[in-house]
């Protein structure tokens, strides 16, 4: 027997999930566990496959996304990772598997769940020979927005986008951060709940990729963003979660911080300590579970690292430890790997570290 279910129809009918008078109250319970599944996830990718002729392009490749995340998709050049999202967004066509944006099916509902996507493709094709309103104006007539909201659309857009002051400019005559601007504001302007952006910030300056970051990050608050680049401190900057896609197969799907404790199995803490060298590196290396100490002149101080066989944080004993011996500490720090380690580590066969 299955567990007992305590819901009622009307908390049913509360949280939108209509039942017929009469029917079996576990029919409310299942329904409503339907509900509740589609409501926090924004996409749902179960056993997914691509071939090409005898090419796997994408193997078997299931993960989710929830509503309201950031999440880096990222991959080597040929992974995988370019196939899945133009499948994602009903480009192309899967070889098997099933993809739920939203709840509803990519391969039998396309059309409506383009409504709900907004895609920025790597090289966004753009009108260079359109001003910036009128390409948003016939975008927004494309894509279905009422006329009586396309002039608000277009202001809100431009505003979010930071283009306000460029309305009226010939897009071919823009730098390539305000083009790039240009094709954001157009993936926004039916207000998608999903957002796709292959590699945004590509072939722009600092100031461009740090002004594009923030405007991400701010777009979070009211879609779904799943994100693909090459620039990994990216990643870590503005994601919430990444999935790492190597060879056709997910390989990794954790947060940042997750990831760098599963890379490396062993601890290190990195320490600037003033006092006689010889002393301190025989107590660091009594400290418990301390395997290695390396020691590195800096001016009056020492620089050190300290390794531990187990992943534990040793910063609380090194602190004691100096403490003790009024020893004067300016760092103390948890060396943790780069997203960059991670992603080598996963996609290039260097698993030693992997747990």
């Amino acid at each position: 027997m299955g567990k007992t279910c305590d819901l009622s129809f009307e908390q049913a009918q509360r949280e939108g999930v209509h039942v017929r008078a009469g029917g079996a109250r576990s029919t409310a319970c299942l329904l409503l566990s339907a509900a509740m599944r589609w409501r926090y996830e924004m996409i749902k990718v179960s056993n997914l496959t691509k071939k090409y002729g005898r090419h796997l392009a994408v193997d078997d490749v299931s993960f989710e996304v929830r509503r309201g995340e950031i999440v880096g998709f990222l991959g080597p050049n040929g992974a995988g990772k370019t196939t899945t999202m133009r499948i994602l967004t009903g480009y192309l066509p899967a070889t098997g598997g099933t993809v739920l944006i939203g709840g509803t099916d990519v391969f039998k509902n396309s059309m409506d769940v383009r409504r709900r996507i907004g895609y920025l493709p790597e090289n966004c094709p753009l009108y260079p020979e359109l001003r910036v309103d009128e390409y948003l104006r016939f975008r927004a007539d494309l894509k279905g927005v009422p006329r009586r909201m396309v002039r608000k659309r277009i202001a809100d857009v431009k505003e979010l986008c930071g283009l306000t002051s460029v309305g009226k400019r010939i897009i071919g005559q823009l730098s390539k951060g305000y083009r790039q601007r240009v094709g954001l504001a157009e993936s926004l302007i039916h207000e998608p709940e999903l957002l796709i952006l292959d590699e945004p910030t590509i072939g722009l300056d600092p100031n461009q990729i740090r002004s594009v970051r923030s405007l991400i990050r701010g777009l979070a608050e009211r879609h779904t963003i799943l994100l693909s680049t090459h620039i990994l401190s990216e990643v870590e900057i503005i994601c919430d979660r990444v999935l790492i896609i190597n060879e056709g197969k997910i390989v990794a799907s954790d947060t940042p911080d997750a990831l760098a404790a599963r890379t490396r199995a062993s601890s290190r803490v990195l320490a600037e300590i003033q006092g006689p060298e010889e002393v301190i590196t025989s107590a660091l290396q009594g400290l418990p579970g301390v395997q290695n100490v390396f020691s590195e002149k800096r001016g009056e101080w020492i620089h050190w690292t300290i390794e531990s066989a187990t992943n534990t944080d040793l910063r609380p004993d090194v602190y004691a430890l100096a403490v003790k011996h009024s020893w004067p500490l300016r760092e103390l720090t948890q060396d943790k790997p780069a997203l960059e380690d991670i992603f080598v580590a996963l996609t290039s066969g260097q698993d030693g570290g992997i747990s």
